[in-house]
């Protein structure tokens, strides 16, 4: 009857096992650019590691020749596991704007956590015998919470337990991004399930255990559809570079409010208001969809973030949200390749009475970004005289003309970019008082 029970226990701790490795691999494929996601698989690696070696090693192991003195081994994935779902944590922390999160303190518990875990590594290593008689449950009604050696067990772990499961509740207290708060809350109510676990007779571990997974794992399959809805959106609007930001570091921190130095590219077209009134507007819409598309993947080839698409005119920023030391030579080649693109479009477009033409603006300089609108709308906005003076100088191009302002020569000089600009008039243009000077991008080739 006895040997009935353990084949029937190691063959549910080794579908519990499966489960969880198989979790693991889940989230690391599915997921690989993430941080977070990476340590969450570690997290899960770790579980499964420890209850396949529990069941399928250590249970024979103890029935047939009893308790080794190097057993504490088997204790290791359980820490591990312990200090990987906290390290999990602490990074999801570090995607929380740092306004939300107001105090280290549960950054501090979390660390002190994985401290509690690692003792509890050490300990098992040091008293092997103690931990699998009275704590680990290996052997059918082994435990004994009146024998202090359960207690040296039982204490750091369910002490570090409380302090992970705090912390993480402060987490969600701080507004984390909400693709995260979807696995942070599962985590909040799954940990007690796969800590008990551990020390379950054989009967109820595995249960326990697979419980504690399956909730954690309906949180992540919300998380997954929440992160393939915002790609979706993501890949339409934004630069890879950006969706990857946003996905390692959340929405929200990833578009908080900043100042940054960047170069700011504008395009419109020439002679579009003409154009439009003697031409359908069937017509009209495809030439603008291909228009649109045109300046969208060049701006995605140079990592450019398109902030503004208002008729013909095309607003773009480089080096925001995702920041570029390069951000100017980038602007300069995106401006070159919406010239030459534009070129092609407007040529094959026009006919022999309504021309079409593309003028472009680059402008350099800091300025403000971030999240504005309401609690329905909301809108990455950027602020700053660079935005005013790339628009300006886009109106004064003349048809694939690129005008490019003093302050982007002046960084591609620093950086000794070769560019062939060509010194333009002093422009006096709206909104500033004084002339501007500007320069003007040759042709390639």
């Amino acid at each position: 009857m006895w040997h009935g029970a353990v084949i029937h226990s190691i063959a549910a701790q080794s579908i519990t096992a499966l489960l969880a490795l198989g979790m693991a691999l889940a989230f690391v494929v599915a997921d690989r650019q993430s941080q977070t996601s990476r340590v969450l698989g570690w997290f899960f690696w770790s579980i499964g590691v420890s209850v396949a070696s529990a069941a399928l090693v250590a249970l024979p192991l103890h029935l047939r020749y009893g308790i080794p003195a190097w057993d504490g081994v088997f204790a290791l994935p359980e820490a591990m596991a312990y200090v990987f779902a906290y390290e999990w944590a602490l990074r999801v922390r570090r995607t929380v704007p740092s306004r939300n999160l107001r105090t280290r303190g549960a950054d501090i518990g979390l660390r002190v956590a994985q401290g509690l875990a690692a003792f509890y590594g050490v300990t098992s290593l040091a008293f092997p015998a103690l931990r699998s008689e009275h704590f680990a449950g290996l052997r059918a009604g082994s435990i004994d919470i009146l024998e202090p050696g359960f207690w040296l067990f039982v204490v750091p772990l369910g002490v570090s337990l409380a302090l992970g499961i705090t912390a993480t509740l402060f987490t969600l207290n701080r507004r984390p991004d909400r693709a995260e708060a979807l696995r942070l809350k599962a985590f909040v109510i799954a940990a007690p399930f796969m800590a008990s676990g551990m020390m379950l007779p054989l009967e109820l571990a595995p249960l326990s255990m697979a419980i504690g997974l399956l909730i954690f794992l309906v949180g992540a399959v919300q998380y997954h559809v929440t992160q393939g809805r915002r790609a979706q959106f993501m890949a339409r609007f934004l630069a890879p570079q950006v969706a990857e930001l946003v996905n390692e570091r959340g929405l929200k921190s990833a578009t908080d409010e900043q100042t940054l130095e960047i170069t700011v590219v504008c395009c419109d077209l020439r002679g579009f208001t003409a154009f439009s009134a003697a031409t359908s507007s069937t017509r009209v819409i495809q030439i603008m969809r291909e228009y649109y598309d045109t300046v969208g993947s060049a701006a995605q080839v140079c990592g450019g973030t398109i902030k503004d698409q208002a008729g013909d005119g095309v607003l773009i920023l480089v080096g925001a949200p995702a920041p570029f030391a390069d951000h100017a030579q980038r602007g300069l080649d995106l401006a070159q390749r919406i010239r030459i693109d534009g070129i092609a479009l407007t040529a094959r477009c026009s006919d022999a009475e309504q021309q079409l033409g593309i003028g472009v603006g680059v402008a350099s300089g800091y300025v403000t970004v971030g999240v504005i609108g309401s609690a329905s709308r909301l809108e990455y906005t950027a602020v700053g005289p660079a935005v005013n003076l790339a628009s300006r100088l886009c109106a004064e191009a003349a048809h694939s003309e690129v005008v490019v302002d003093a302050r982007t020569t002046e960084i591609l000089r620093a950086a000794s970019h070769k560019c062939e600009l060509r010194p333009g008039p002093q422009l006096q243009l709206k909104g500033f008082s004084q002339p501007v000077a500007c320069f003007v991008l040759e042709p390639a080739g």
